[in-house]
């Protein structure tokens, strides 16, 4: 496999991922780039955490990004999310005007980013961030498999 020029942030989308194992939640993880290669945002599921159902890796790394701009428009960044962005998620991306998304695993049963739906390139929006999919992709769906399988009632 050809190493991917997105392969170190999504290294460390996946080290927030693990952050969100200790409380519960859906090991997703997500960072914010500038468009000079500098993390800007950091975010992983906190929902269980936090009581909040917007908590979303994305959300989460958006909104940190956004404080340390002191702007909502986050032009000129890429969202790196180790799971395919949800609606909400794929929506607030677009809405803060991110230039990319680069995701790891895709998510066939909320994915919005091609998978279930594609909301961020409906050409009735007002912005179209580029899509990169699978980068590290085995290692985000491991992630996401070895939670579930710890949830999961025994068989009989």
């Amino acid at each position: 496999m050809i190493p991917s020029a997105y392969d170190g942030w999504m290294r460390l989308a996946l080290d927030q991922a693990g952050l969100a194992l200790p409380s519960g939640d859906v090991p997703v993880g997500a960072v914010v780039v500038d468009a000079a290669g500098q993390v800007i945002g950091r975010g992983h599921n906190s929902r269980e955490r936090d009581g909040d159902p917007t908590a979303h890796a994305e959300v989460v790394a958006l909104r940190s990004a956004a404080a340390a701009l002191g702007s909502w428009r986050l032009s000129g960044t890429t969202l790196v999310v180790t799971l395919e962005p949800c609606t909400m998620c794929a929506g607030a991306a677009v809405l803060s005007r991110v230039d990319r998304i680069v995701f790891g695993a895709y998510d066939d049963r909320a994915g919005a980013v091609g998978s279930l739906w594609d909301v961020v390139r409906d050409r009735r929006l007002n912005h179209r961030p580029e899509v990169i999919a699978g980068v590290l992709e085995d290692a985000s769906r491991a992630l996401l498999l070895d939670f579930f399988a710890g949830h999961r009632a025994p068989g009989p």
